[in-house]
């Protein structure tokens, strides 16, 4: 489980998130919807530790995520498929990673054929396109197996089957019961995608509903503005 309660981030004179609270809840995804500039990316990183929060607080399984005694076993995240070491190969890289928490080579070349990335497990991660990059990312928040998952933008860059196969393990993922929460720009994706949803907009929570009332409300809202005409 994630919560968040009446976060503030400013940056200078902006204000980036605005006193966001909601609760992603395990065994179902949860989309984090919004345009760029929302403040998902922003409440995601205070959520790791990542930046810290001019006010209001986040927690991760009942306590701040900073202070668990096995982060990657928690909590797997997503946030940059790009952040690697772009010298090394997707098997190194995971090695290395997996490495500092005492998880062994079988465990790598699992997730590697997870994300379909075992047939240029060799290749340095920097020869990568964007689409293979995230499939690495995906791999590095999954190595630990951890109990809840955290994407930003996971499909960004894959191609349509790339897309669908995200869907698919994702929808496994929370069947299992963890906690998915992934955001995205894009209302077409989430709609496909995600059980709950939390819609964001300048920094402040705008909706926060299953997704078949979200829906529902907005074909109502468009039968009016029909109607209206």
């Amino acid at each position: 489980m994630i919560e968040v309660e009446d976060l503030v981030k400013r940056y200078g004179s902006v204000t980036a998130v605005d006193g966001m609270s909601f609760t992603v809840q395990p065994g179902r995804v949860t989309g984090f919807l919004g345009p760029n500039g929302a403040g998902k990316s922003t409440t995601m990183r205070i959520i790791l530790g990542l930046d810290t929060p001019d006010s209001g607080s986040s927690r991760v399984n009942g306590h701040p995520y900073p202070t668990s005694p096995a982060p990657i076993a928690e909590l797997g995240a997503l946030l940059d498929g790009k952040a690697v070491d772009r010298t090394r190969s997707a098997r190194n890289h995971l090695r290395a990673v997996g490495a500092t928490v005492g998880i062994g080579r079988d465990r790598v070349e699992e997730v590697l054929e997870i994300v379909g990335l075992s047939s240029v497990a060799g290749t340095a991660a920097g020869q990568f396109s964007l689409g293979m990059g995230q499939r690495l990312g995906i791999a590095t928040a999954l190595l630990a197996d951890p109990a809840v998952l955290m994407l930003d933008e996971p499909v960004n860059g894959l191609d349509p089957d790339g897309i669908l196969w995200v869907r698919e393990l994702l929808r496994d993922l929370a069947d299992q019961g963890r906690t998915v929460f992934l955001s995205s720009h894009l209302m077409s994706e989430m709609e496909l995608t995600a059980d709950h949803l939390i819609v964001v907009g300048r920094g402040r929570v705008l909706a926060d509903e299953p997704m078949s009332a979200f829906i529902a409300r907005a074909s109502d809202a468009r039968r009016l503005h029909s109607a209206a005409v």
